[in-house]
C-alpha cells in the first residue's frame, strides 16, 4: 500500500506547503492553509502501467469547420458569450451570493428546454423544490429543464451518459462537487480541481456545454485555485450593487468571443430583464446642473457606454487627505490628481477627494482620465460642466491629453443620447469625422480643459459672491496670467 503523503494547501490560491503556517506566501492571506492528502488524484488501484496509445497527427493547414453555436434566448448573455454556447465549452460563472446567478441560468435554461434542446440542471446547494419554487416565482415552472439535487461527480457523469447527451448543463455549484478520485472535503482545492477536470472531460468527449457556477471570496474573486479559470473555457463574472436594481455580466476570458464584453440586465420582480440601452439606464437618475458631476463616452467591449463621474473635492482640517474612489482604479486618480497638481496649478494636497461612478459601473478603461479631470476641477472651483457635453481621453504623465480607440462609435452613442458637444484629445479631431453632428472641443493638454472650467468657476464666484469659499486656482483668476 503506497504511503499517503500530507501537504497543507492554501484554499485561496492553491499553494502547497510542507507544513502548517499561518500566513500564505503566495497570496498572502492568513488561515487558509488546510491539510490535505495529495498522495496522487487516482487511487494506486485503479492506475494502469499499460503504454500509451497512439494518434493521429493533423496538418495546420487543414480545414476545420466552425463551431456551432447554441443561442440562450437572452441577447445580452449571446453577447458575452460571442453568440452563443459552443458544443463542448465550459464556462465559469462566478459572483457574490444572491446576486442573481441561479435566476440568470434559471431563465436562460428554460428559454433553451422550451426551444426543444435537453438542458439539465444540477444543484449542490439547493432542493429540488426550492428550484421549483424560483421557477414558479419566475413564471417558468412549465419549462423542460431536468432537475437533479447532487453532489458526486462519477454519478453526475454515469447519469447524464445515459440517452441523448444534454445541449447544456449546469452545475450549481462547483464548489460544492466532490470526485472518490481525491481523499478531501468538498469544497477544498484538490477537490474543486479534480472535480471540475472531470467534468470538463465529459463536456469535451460528449460534445455537451456545461456552467459551472463558482464562489467569490471577500475581494470579488472567484474562490478556489486559478488553474480552474486556465482550465475552462470562459470565465464570466456576474457584478452588481445590491441597492441597484441593474447586474453586469462582464467577459473576463472567452476563447470563443470577445473579451471584456459586458451584458446589462435590471433586477425586477419577475427576474432579470435585459437592458438593449444601459447608457439610458446609466444616466436616467442624472443631475443636471450640479458642480463635480461629467459625463463619460466608454467603450465596454464592442459596446459604447455613457456614464457619469461624480466628484466631490472638499476641504479637510486632517494632516492626510482622503482620497475615495468607488467604480475606477484608485492608482489613475492618484495619478491624474498628481498631473492637476504638478502641470496645472491645481492644489489639492488640503482637501479630501471623493470620485464616484453612477449606477455602480466598473470602468477599466484609460479613457476616463480627461472625464474624472473635469469632474474634480468642476467640483473644486464650483463650476457647473455643459449638460450637453461628454469627455473622453486618455491624460499622460506630462499633462498631454492622448487619443483614445472607437472615437467615432463614442461620438455617436452620444449624438444619438441627445449630448451636442465632446470635449476629445486634439489628435483624434480627424478620425471624430462630420458624421456625429457633434460640436468638437478638441484639447491638446489638460491645462486648456482646466483653464476654461477655472474660469468659468470665476465668474460664478463675482457674480454670487462665493468667491472666497470655492476658490479658483490663482494661475486661472480672470486678470491674472
Amino acid at each position: 500500500m503506497a504511503k499517503n503523503t500530507l501537504s497543507f494547501v492554501c484554499q485561496n490560491c492553491g499553494a502547497a506547503y510542507n507544513r502548517w503556517q499561518g500566513k500564505c506566501e503566495s497570496c498572502g492571506e492568513w488561515n487558509t492553509l488546510a491539510e490535505e492528502d495529495t498522495s496522487g488524484s487516482v487511487p494506486v488501484s485503479i492506475r494502469s502501467k499499460r503504454k500509451g496509445r497512439t494518434f493521429a497527427l493533423e496538418s495546420l493547414a487543414g480545414k476545420s469547420p466552425d463551431a456551432p453555436r447554441l443561442s440562450s434566448g437572452m441577447t445580452e448573455l449571446d453577447r458575452v458569450t460571442g453568440g452563443g454556447f459552443v458544443r463542448g465549452s465550459v464556462l465559469l460563472v462566478g459572483g457574490d451570493p444572491g446576486i442573481g446567478k441561479s435566476t440568470l441560468l434559471t431563465q436562460a435554461t428554460s428559454l433553451m428546454a422550451r426551444a426543444g434542446h435537453r438542458i439539465v440542471y444540477i444543484s449542490g446547494e439547493e432542493a429540488i423544490a426550492q428550484v421549483r419554487l424560483r421557477a414558479e416565482r419566475l413564471g417558468l415552472s412549465d419549462a423542460p429543464v431536468q432537475l437533479a439535487a447532487e453532489t458526486s461527480v462519477e454519478d453526475i457523469v454515469s447519469t447524464l451518459s445515459e440517452g441523448a447527451v444534454p445541449r447544456l448543463i449546469v452545475i450549481d455549484s462547483i464548489q460544492t462537487m466532490w470526485t472518490d478520485t481525491v481523499e478531501s472535503a468538498p469544497g477544498t482545492v484538490t477537490q474543486v480541481r479534480a472535480s471540475a477536470q472531470a467534468l470538463i472531460r465529459f463536456a469535451k468527449r460528449t460534445g455537451a456545454a456545461i456552467i459551472l457556477v463558482g464562489h467569490v471570496t471577500k475581494d470579488g474573486q472567484i474562490a478556489g485555485p486559478r488553474v480552474v479559470e486556465h482550465m475552462v473555457d470562459a470565465v464570466m463574472s456576474f457584478e452588481g450593487e445590491g441597492s441597484q436594481q441593474f447586474r453586469i455580466l462582464r467577459a473576463v476570458k472567452n476563447r470563443f468571443g470577445p473579451t471584456d464584453e459586458i451584458g446589462v440586465f435590471e433586477m425586477t420582480g419577475l427576474g432579470l430583464r435585459e437592458v438593449t440601452n444601459p447608457s439610458e439606464l446609466f444616466l436616467s437618475e442624472r443631475d443636471l446642473g450640479t458642480p463635480g458631476t461629467a459625463v463619460f463616452a466608454g467603450i465596454e467591449g464592442t459596446r459604447p457606454v455613457l456614464v457619469e463621474l461624480q466628484a466631490l473635492v472638499a476641504p479637510t482640517s486632517l494632516g492626510t487627505p482622503r482620497r475615495a474612489v468607488v467604480g475606477w482604479d484608485p492608482s489613475r486618480l492618484s495619478m491624474v490628481l498628481a498631473v492637476l497638481e504638478a502641470h496645472c496649478g491645481v492644489k489639492l494636497s488640503g482637501h479630501d477627494v471623493y470620485l464616484n461612478v453612477a449606477g455602480g459601473l466598473r470602468i477599466h478603461e484609460p479613457a476616463a482620465d480627461l472625464a474624472a479631470a473635469a469632474a474634480l476641477v468642476s467640483s473644486l472651483v464650483n463650476a457647473q460642466l455643459p449638460t450637453d457635453a461628454v469627455y473622453f481621453g486618455e491624460i499622460s504623465l506630462s499633462g498631454v491629453v492622448r487619443p483614445v480607440a472607437q472615437t467615432p462609435a463614442r461620438l455617436k452613442e452620444a449624438a444619438k443620447l441627445g449630448f451636442q458637444r465632446a470635449v476629445l484629445p486634439e489628435s483624434a479631431r480627424g478620425e471624430a469625422g462630420g458624421d456625429a453632428g457633434l460640436s468638437l472641443n478638441a484639447v491638446n493638454s489638460l491645462t486648456t480643459l482646466v483653464a476654461e472650467i477655472a474660469a468659468r468657476g470665476s465668474r460664478r464666484g463675482e457674480s454670487g459672491g462665493s468667491a472666497e469659499k470655492n476658490a479658483t486656482p490663482a494661475r486661472f483668476r480672470r486678470g491674472e496670467g
